[in-house]
C-alpha cells in the first residue's frame, strides 16, 4: 500500500516529466524547421507546461508546506528532479527532436488513458483534461517519424540514427520501482506491462509505415532519472530555466 510520501512523489514524476520536455521544446521556439513547425513546437511546449502546473499543484497541496507550482519548478535541485532521462536528451536536429517527443508521447497517451481511470479522482481529472492535448502530441508526432523516415535518404538516416541512439531511454518509463507497484496496487496508475505492450506495437506500427528498423526491444535500458539520478543534461537545462527565480526569489511580471 502506498503513503503519503510515494503519491508526492509520483505527482512530481509526473510534472517534472512534462515540465522538462516543455523547457527542452521552448528553446527551439523561432529556429523550426518551417513555420508551422515552429509554432506547433511551442504549441506543444504550452500544452505540457500546462500539464506540468496541474501536477505540480496537487503535489505542493498534498505535501502542506505551502510549495505552489512555481516553487517546486524553480526551487529544487537536479537531484530532486524526477523526470525520466529521456525527457533531459539533448534537442540535436530536427530528427533526434521529434524521435524523442514520438517516444514520449507514445508512452505518454497510454499513461494518460490509464490514469484517467484512476482510483484517486483529482488524478483522473488531470488525465482527463490532458489527454485531448496528449492525443494530438501523439499524432503529430508519429506523423512526423513517417515523413521523415519514409522521405529523402539523408532524413531516413538521421531519423533511423535517432531511433537507435535514444531507444536506450525508452525503456525507463515502464522500470516500475516500489513506489510505483504501489501506486499501481492502490488503482492509482495503470500497470507497466499494459502500457509497454501498447507501446511497443504503436511504435512498430509507425516504424513500419515509416521504412524505419525497429530496435530490439530487450536492449539494456539506462534508468535512475525518476529516482533523482540524472545525466549531465539536467543541470544546464535548470541552469537556465532556473535563473531568474534562483537570482530574484519572489520576482513577479
Amino acid at each position: 500500500m502506498a503513503d503519503h510520501c510515494d503519491k508526492i512523489t509520483y505527482l512530481l514524476r509526473q510534472g517534472d516529466n512534462a515540465l522538462i520536455l516543455s523547457q527542452q521544446l521552448s528553446k527551439l521556439c523561432g529556429k523550426g524547421p518551417a513555420l508551422e513547425e515552429d509554432m506547433a513546437l511551442t504549441n506543444v511546449a504550452l500544452d505540457l507546461l500546462g500539464q506540468t502546473r496541474m501536477w505540480l499543484t496537487y503535489a505542493g497541496e498534498l505535501e502542506g508546506r505551502g510549495r505552489d507550482e512555481d516553487q517546486l519548478a524553480y526551487h529544487r535541485d537536479a537531484h530532486e528532479m524526477r523526470c525520466c532521462l529521456i525527457v533531459e536528451q539533448p534537442n540535436g536536429n530536427y530528427a533526434d527532436t521529434m524521435m524523442r517527443q514520438f517516444y514520449f508521447d507514445t508512452w505518454h497517451y497510454f499513461l494518460m488513458q490509464g490514469l484517467a481511470r484512476s482510483s484517486d479522482q483529482r488524478i483522473a481529472e488531470i488525465a482527463e483534461k490532458s489527454i485531448k492535448e496528449v492525443t494530438y502530441h501523439l499524432r503529430r508526432s508519429g506523423d512526423l517519424i513517417v515523413r521523415m523516415g519514409d522521405g529523402t535518404p539523408d532524413s531516413r538516416a538521421k531519423t533511423q540514427s535517432a531511433a537507435n541512439a535514444l531507444w536506450m531511454y525508452s525503456g525507463e518509463m515502464f522500470n516500475y520501482d516500489a513506489l510505483d507497484e504501489a501506486m499501481v496496487a492502490d488503482g492509482v496508475a495503470p500497470a507497466a506491462a499494459g502500457l509497454r505492450a501498447d507501446f511497443l506495437e504503436h511504435v512498430a506500427e509507425i516504424f513500419a509505415e515509416a521504412t524505419l528498423a525497429m530496435p530490439d526491444p530487450a536492449a539494456w535500458m539506462q534508468q535512475g532519472g525518476k529516482q533523482g539520478r540524472h545525466s549531465e543534461h539536467l543541470g544546464y537545462i535548470l541552469a537556465e530555466m532556473q535563473f531568474l527565480q534562483r537570482a530574484y526569489p519572489g520576482a513577479e511580471w
